[in-house]
């Protein structure tokens, strides 16, 4: 009897087992003045008539763009816009095509620009580290809860270059081996790392925490992930009317910072 009930249990512990499956940008960390600050930086080599130094208006138009940005090395064209003059408003309404209209206009190409944006980033990391990690915050709470989680037991899923999420982690003094920061460079979506880890982790309840919309969006479309429990980050990089989203869509729970210890 007594073995039956040990089995029982640890069958039951098996089934309740959580990896939690975290974003980088806008979940764990607050980076969206350094990605406008390295957006800039690379502008400059690209065009000719950018000034050194940013207008002071400019950040705080960057991060109001910030929620429909995806990928880093698209700061670099939204920092042009801004700077041509392109209003908040105008680039989030039509984000993907006034991407790709200026691509076209001043010829430009994706890979391109995502190897000068990580190249650039490189050159700051080297010849001023701790102003870089500086501008690389984390959200309040979030250090803690990370190392409340076991190792094995967490994942980065990002469209960051991973060896920039490495340098911030060891900076925040949290450990994490590589292996488990799925980032850009294994040029995967994030529907189908989700689909990975969940065939790998069998009787695994996986955890989503995501701060856009549309990615959560794109997750519950993809029947594989159906019992994946998603969350969308209020404190991240998303808008008042993302979070009203969010709240009429059953698969979707919407959290707050002070939500985060309790996961």
């Amino acid at each position: 009897m007594k073995r039956l009930i040990s089995l029982n249990t640890v069958f039951f512990q098996a089934m309740t087992n959580k990896l939690y499956a975290l974003d980088f940008d806008g979940v764990i960390c607050d980076s969206a003045i350094e990605t406008g600050m390295a957006g800039w930086k690379v502008a400059l080599k690209l065009w000719a008539d950018m000034p050194k130094d940013i207008p002071e208006d400019l950040t705080e138009k960057f991060r109001q763009v910030r929620p429909v940005m995806e990928t880093g090395y698209e700061a670099v064209l939204i920092m042009r816009l801004l700077y041509e003059g392109m209003a908040v408003e105008t680039i989030m309404s039509a984000f993907h095509h006034q991407m790709e209209a200026l691509m076209i206009r001043d010829d430009m190409f994706v890979d391109e620009l995502k190897e000068i944006f990580g190249s650039t980033r490189d050159e700051w990391i080297h010849d001023d580290f701790d102003s870089w990690i500086a501008m690389n915050p984390l959200f309040n709470g979030i250090a803690e809860k990370i190392r409340s989680i076991p190792t094995d037991n967490l994942v980065i899923i990002t469209t960051k270059q991973e060896r920039f999420v490495d340098h911030i982690l060891k900076a925040n003094q949290i450990s994490l081996p590589i292996e488990q920061v799925y980032g850009l460079d294994r040029n995967m979506s994030k529907q189908q790392i989700l689909n990975d880890l969940h065939a790998e982790k069998i009787n695994t309840q996986i955890l989503f925490i995501e701060d856009r919309l549309p990615t959560l969006i794109n997750v519950i479309t993809d029947d594989r992930l159906d019992d994946i429990q998603l969350y969308l980050a209020g404190w991240g990089y998303n808008t008042s009317s993302d979070k009203d989203s969010a709240n009429n869509i059953d698969r979707i729970s919407l959290i707050q910072l002070s939500d985060i210890a309790q996961l």
